[in-house]
């Protein structure tokens, strides 16, 4: 309300209904804080609508605050994202990647700034690990059907067969095989795949 009346009485009404001592308001309030309704009396019931409520009381605050942050950026909570045409991101929805029904994915805004270099740089690696990820996916999935015959390190006696599977492994391969893993991955990061073909994120011509 604009008016002066208008604005008390909702003020009043807001202020009457959050007062649970029924000794000030003389209302004992029920279900959905209607005023001298009567109260649940089931206890199992009653749990179950509190539960509902909590649950939906904690999507409606996000919900808020998604309408809010639409509203200020569209003009309107139900906006039309393409009405945002102040958004940095528009510059990389024509990118690999950008897939419906999300488009151009970036929750954390770390491509807010604009800056092509760090976009470009991010989708690099963004590849690169999610090719280290799927082979390292196999690798968690072969051992369990089949392992390499002969030794992973005839110098300490350790076969291949007993290492065991997953983080197990950390502690049977010794030290000297992991940086002997480490120098090989730096060698390739550095001497391979190093340079881009064209100018495209993860393209290095292999």
């Amino acid at each position: 309300p604009d008016l002066i009346p208008g604005k008390l009485s909702s003020r009043f009404v807001v202020g009457l209904t959050t007062i649970k001592s029924n000794n000030l308001s003389g209302w004992v309030f029920g279900p959905f804080g209607v005023p001298n309704a009567p109260s649940i009396a089931d206890p199992e019931l009653r749990k179950k609508k509190l539960n509902a409520e909590i649950a939906n009381g904690r999507l409606a605050m996000m919900a808020i605050i998604g309408m809010f942050f639409q509203d200020g950026l569209t003009g309107s909570a139900w906006g039309d994202w393409a009405l945002y045409t102040d958004s940095p991101l528009r510059a990389y929805e024509n990118e690999a990647g950008v897939q419906a029904p999300v488009g151009f994915w970036d929750p954390l805004g770390l491509s807010a700034s604009g800056n092509t270099f760090d976009y470009k740089r991010r989708r690099e690696v963004e590849l690169k690990h999610g090719r280290v990820c799927m082979f390292a996916t196999i690798g968690y999935m072969v051992p369990e059907y089949t392992r390499l015959p002969g030794y992973l390190s005839p110098s300490y006696g350790v076969q291949f067969t007993d290492v065991p599977n997953g983080l197990g492994a950390l502690s049977k391969v010794p030290a000297l095989g992991w940086c002997q893993l480490v120098a090989f991955a730096g060698l390739i990061e550095l001497n391979v795949y190093n340079e881009q073909i064209n100018g495209e994120s993860g393209n290095y011509g292999a």
